[in-house]
């Protein structure tokens, strides 16, 4: 049977978490005795990772973890190293702010044999106007560094083979914020099946977004100069 681990960051989500952990929790556990829901608080300031070991007693499929704080792309990174190591056959992200929906994750498990990477379009966003402005600012620039059109390139809601992982991390710098963008990017650059499938995406269920208008665009900024340099590596 396939061992499916699915990686859940979190920051700063004692508002969800306990929540998210309940929703999640059943779907990933039915997949298979070794599937494990791994979530990993990166160095929350709040209740988060105490939520998170009241909610994993009891549940044997469920993996909390804790790490100093390093970011959103590097804790997703630590995730995909972390299943990786033990063994997983298959890999799920998702975030931990509730804007996803267990009940979609069917639709992605049942093709998993039949593409390596299966990625959530997420559509009628209600997340605001500004982080849709981003993501089509963002897609408009791996188009033009990486010459490839990527429907959804950062969405929180994505299943790959570990074979993809595999070969893909390499290109990821170390501590990279973007990841998801370059694993979907090398993952397409280098041949992999691929599959987009819509889904919902609501607004946040509680706390506040971590990340604001400056964290952004200085993400931005220092993303711009390391996709430069990965697309070297690509060709």
């Amino acid at each position: 049977m396939d061992r499916l681990y699915a990686i859940i960051p979190a920051y700063n989500e004692q508002d969800n978490i306990r929540q998210v952990i309940r929703d999640w929790y059943d779907v990933i556990a039915a997949t298979g005795e070794e599937s494990r829901l791994v979530v990993i608080d990166d160095g929350s300031k709040d209740d988060t990772y105490k939520i998170m070991l009241e909610e994993a007693a009891g549940k044997p499929a469920l993996i909390a973890l804790h790490k100093d704080n390093s970011g959103h792309g590097a804790t997703v990174l630590y995730g995909y190293r972390y299943a990786l190591e033990n063994g997983a056959d298959f890999i799920f992200q998702t975030d931990s702010d509730g804007q996803t929906l267990p009940g979609e994750f069917d639709l992605f498990y049942r093709r998993r044999h039949k593409y390596n990477f299966i990625i959530g379009c997420r559509k009628d966003r209600k997340d605001g106007f500004f982080r849709i402005l981003t993501n089509r600012v963002l897609r408009l620039v791996v188009r033009m560094i990486f010459s490839i059109d990527l429907k959804d390139i950062n969405t929180p809601y994505r299943l790959m083979d570990r074979s993809v992982i595999e070969d893909c991390l390499k290109y990821i710098p170390k501590d990279f914020n973007l990841s998801n963008v370059i694993l979907t990017v090398a993952a397409a650059r280098k041949g992999y099946k691929g599959l987009y499938i819509p889904i919902t995406f609501r607004n946040r269920q509680g706390g506040k977004n971590s990340i604001n208008v400056k964290k952004i665009f200085m993400i931005g900024w220092k993303a711009l100069k390391d996709f430069c340099k990965i697309e070297k590596e690509l060709r």
